[in-house]
């Protein structure tokens, strides 16, 4: 006896019938398994969250109150306390650095020394200008809706939540002498993530080459601008390591043989395996590294370790000196 093979989450019937192994049971619903779509509301809550957190941090650095006449003056005035920056001070329309610093921005002393953990995450939700936050919530809305249409809250949400994580464990290791903010680690764990998930679920896949060429490009590109110096790319790189190895984990989806057989007859032969076994193998493989990621990299960082004295020309991958900057201002 086997559960018939209704999508519950959908409402649909739970009957039980008997099934021949290896044959297809009788078609007793209209869903196919795993094509269930959700309403993104996880997203959308970030995003308000992000755009809510700034206002805060807007609110609390109150410009024109704590901004001296010689360090020039602040933008937009007429937003009153609202107002950004000169820009002199932060060219992203945003607060101080001594705002973000007090509303849980990423410092390395303040993680290390002052035993404020809790950086690694808050630092996620924060964002050093409109212009910033502007960009890093129309990648979130373009990338993050139609993974949460596709996977759910609960996948996607941990996936964010842990690459975000991931980069500013990356970044507390390499950056000492700088404030790190943004949601931009979490966003690369989403391209991450669906660059795994393409490649584990190959088979369901039509112009799988072109999809995973032009998801490395935009990946590329991506990064390549993250060696601009402001920019935190050490942040970029560990989100996307994180979910790309949480794609292999949390985004599996059965093959197109197990898929298929929803187009046969009732009574043909079909697969019996939901999963591959190369599946099976990227997962755990991808748990272990994960697992053994997060454990190395935390204990390295609450130790106080400096990455850049193991690894000397890795300083490179977040900024690149040049005739009109460098890297040390």
């Amino acid at each position: 006896m086997e559960t018939s093979r209704a999508d519950v989450e959908k409402g649909g019937s739970t009957k039980l019938q008997k099934q021949e192994p290896g044959k297809v049971p009788s078609p007793l619903y209209p869903q196919h398994e795993g094509e269930r779509e959700w309403t993104p509301w996880l997203v959308p809550s970030i995003l308000v969250a992000n755009i809510v957190v700034f206002v805060l941090a807007m609110y609390y650095n109150n410009c024109p109150a704590h901004t001296r006449s010689r360090d020039g003056q602040c933008v937009a005035g007429f937003l009153g306390r609202f107002s950004f920056q000169p820009l002199r001070q932060n060219p992203l329309l945003g607060p101080s650095s001594a705002t973000l610093v007090r509303m849980g921005a990423l410092v390395w002393d303040k993680v290390v020394h002052g035993h404020e953990g809790w950086r690694l995450f808050t630092c996620m939700w924060m964002h050093a200008g409109i212009l910033h936050l502007l960009a890093n919530m129309l990648s979130l809305l373009f990338i993050g809706l139609r993974l949460e249409q596709q996977f759910g809250y609960v996948r996607i949400g941990a996936i964010y939540m842990l690459s975000g994580l991931g980069g500013s464990v990356l970044s507390s290791l390499f950056i000492r002498g700088s404030i790190s903010v943004g949601a931009s680690g979490a966003l690369f764990g989403l391209l991450g993530a669906m660059l795994s998930e393409l490649l584990s679920n190959w088979t369901i896949y039509t112009n799988k080459v072109a999809a995973v060429l032009t998801l490395l490009f935009v990946v590329a590109v991506n990064l390549v601008l993250g060696i601009l110096p402001h920019v935190n790319n050490f942040a970029h790189i560990g989100g996307f390591v994180t979910g790309f190895l949480l794609g292999f984990v949390l985004l599996m989806r059965p093959h197109f043989g197990w898929m298929e057989r929803y187009g046969l007859p009732a009574g043909a032969t079909c697969t019996s395996k939901k999963y591959l076994a190369y599946q099976w193998a990227l997962m755990a493989v991808a748990l272990v590294l994960a697992v053994a990621g997060f454990a190395t990299g935390l204990a390295l960082v609450f130790r106080g370790s400096n990455a850049n004295e193991s690894c000397h020309w890795c300083h490179y991958l977040s900024c690149v000196p040049t005739k009109s900057w460098t890297c040390t201002n």
